[in-house]
């Protein structure tokens, strides 16, 4: 599974220096050898800016070190946030031939921190910022996924024109974004009831059954009431992250207002448990 972080992230908070005037330096990589960075403090999150590099790191048990990987394209970038905050950013470019697999950067390279600590603002803050602070922080990175252009998987239904379907699943912190879409290609609009994600258990045994656990969105952005006849939306919802055993999967129900399009697409627990 892959970490998606993106660069709003080190203008979350105030950063404690400035890189305007600091030349990034480059670190080099290919396909055929794992190039190991190893940081002063483990690291929380890491990603590139192309698809043609990989930055690998153990997200479960944060450790010291990430590996990074390279495929012949144009250069591009790497940022790293270290446990304590401190920011990391290099360019990266692919080299056929490395003359060097392992570096070592000290905490003089970092361009700041994500947040800076201070005393006493940390006892003044009070909880009713920090929640306007994490639903802050949700409403950049869902931005930032709705003009990603990626996805998951062919994870789709139709009903009467109606198309719902899942375009992504993203694994960032403690949570996992779903980025939605519903098309209507029908020639009604279509009102949004509800739309619902849960869990299902398929019950072993002689009576088999199946039982549904609903969860719940810490955060939905741009959600829409009505769908407009050939219109498309888009839209994320933010779920705490969860992990599926192969006797279980998810549930997207779409339902519709007053009328009977109503869509159940399934998710496979292989798409829950590997998210981008």
């Amino acid at each position: 599974m892959r970490t998606i972080i993106v660069i709003f992230t080190m203008f979350f908070f105030a950063s404690a220096k400035s890189q305007t005037h600091k030349i990034l330096d480059t670190i080099y990589a290919n396909d055929t050898k794992n190039v190991a960075l190893f940081f002063p403090e483990p690291i929380r999150q890491g990603v590139t800016g192309a698809d043609n590099f990989v930055f690998t790191y153990n997200r479960e048990k944060e450790q010291y070190f990430g590996l990074l990987q390279a495929k012949p394209g144009k250069e591009s970038n790497l940022l790293v946030i270290n446990r304590n905050g401190s920011i990391f950013s290099y360019i990266v470019r692919y080299k056929k031939q490395l003359s060097k697999l392992n570096y070592f950067i000290p905490l003089s390279n970092s361009i700041g921190n994500e947040k800076p600590i201070k005393v006493d603002s940390i006892l003044a803050e009070s909880s009713e910022e920090r929640v306007d602070n994490r639903t802050y922080y949700y409403q950049q990175f869902c931005s930032y996924l709705l003009n990603r252009n990626q996805h998951i998987g062919q994870i789709k239904k139709r009903n009467e024109g109606i198309v719902l379907s899942v375009e992504n699943i993203v694994f960032d912190k403690e949570e996992l974004y779903f980025v939605i879409e519903i098309k209507n290609n029908s020639t009604l609009d279509y009102d949004l009831n509800f739309l619902k994600l849960s869990v299902e258990t398929r019950q072993k045994g002689k009576k088999k059954s199946l039982q549904r656990l609903y969860q719940e969105p810490l955060f939905k952005y741009n959600q829409p009431s009505k769908i407009k006849e050939n219109e498309t939306v888009r839209f994320v919802y933010v779920i705490p992250k969860f992990s599926l055993s192969n006797d279980r999967r998810a549930i997207l129900e779409l339902h519709e207002k007053d009328g009977e399009r109503n869509i159940k697409l399934k998710i496979s627990h292989s798409h829950i448990n590997n998210p981008n």
